[in-house]
């Protein structure tokens, strides 16, 4: 019988942090304004008909040349100290995985993200992740920002959930990730999966993991209330909880719930299964 896994997937910015992750210290060292710099990037998508995705990763680079500074890796990289992240964030990780031990179930943490995985590697939780799906550059020789290694829209952030529940974890692996695979030879079921994000961005995988029998849920701050109530009275979600990792939260209550309760359906699942083949 092959061992349960639960899979914590997550967005990242305004999901485990407070704001997008440029605004920390790369649009700052730009001499820009936050709104100033979002405002180019969104006018530059709408005249050049670009994914807005591509069209930030374009003027990260752009406006780091304009400076005379490329954009390095290790730049990027040393961008992920500056994020300050939720309450109780830098302990989540650890005190989950304790918490899959005790109930004898594995946990794997995931990041699904439209932002950049250089700077989420950079972090203090940079290493705390089984992959990191998130747009990336492809650096050359002297390590500057050449291309996009990988671009996450916001649509297409989906079929990271289907890499996952299959086991495919290599972007490059198209034909694995196609291939027929029956249910219960899949590494995860999307039923033991808790997606975690914060908006309309995270809809997509928030409906998929919901309707599929994992369980969504929508962080929110006293500005975004609004938006998660939405969410859920729309029933793109599970839950909508106060954007608060510490122990003893309303966050690590539910999830740990979660967690207990895919363990006890996975195991009615492998009697159910047992039975039908012995």
């Amino acid at each position: 019988m092959k061992k349960t896994i639960v899979a914590l997937i997550y967005d990242f910015d305004k999901t485990l942090c407070d704001r997008d992750m440029q605004e920390y210290a790369f649009i700052p060292n730009l001499g820009l304004e936050s709104e100033e710099f979002w405002h180019e990037v969104d006018e530059f998508a709408i005249n050049n008909r670009m994914d807005k995705i591509l069209a930030c990763m374009y003027m990260m680079v752009h406006k780091s040349e304009k400076k005379g500074t490329p954009l390095k890796r290790e730049t990027c990289i040393n961008l992920g100290q500056y994020i300050k992240f939720y309450p109780g964030i830098t302990e989540w990780f650890s005190r989950i995985n304790e918490y899959g031990k005790e109930n004898n179930i594995e946990i794997e943490h995931y990041i699904i993200s439209s932002g950049l995985k250089e700077i989420i590697e950079g972090s203090k939780i940079g290493d705390k992740f089984k992959q990191i799906y998130a747009s990336e550059f492809f650096y050359n020789e002297d390590g500057n920002a050449m291309w996009p290694k990988l671009a996450v829209n916001y649509t297409n952030k989906t079929q990271f959930l289907i890499r996952i529940n299959k086991g495919i974890l290599d972007i490059s692996d198209d034909n694995g990730l196609n291939d027929k695979m029956l249910e219960n030879d899949r590494r995860i079921s999307t039923s033991n999966m808790i997606y975690i994000g914060d908006g309309y961005t995270d809809v997509p995988c928030m409906k998929l993991t919901k309707e599929h029998g994992g369980v969504s849920i929508a962080v929110y701050t006293n500005k975004t209330c609004n938006m998660a109530k939405k969410l859920l009275n729309d029933g793109r979600i599970n839950y909508m909880i106060k954007s608060d990792y510490r122990e003893g939260t309303e966050m690590d209550e539910i999830v740990k719930k979660t967690i207990k309760s895919m363990v006890i359906n996975t195991e009615l699942k492998n009697i159910t299964y047992k039975q039908a083949n012995d």
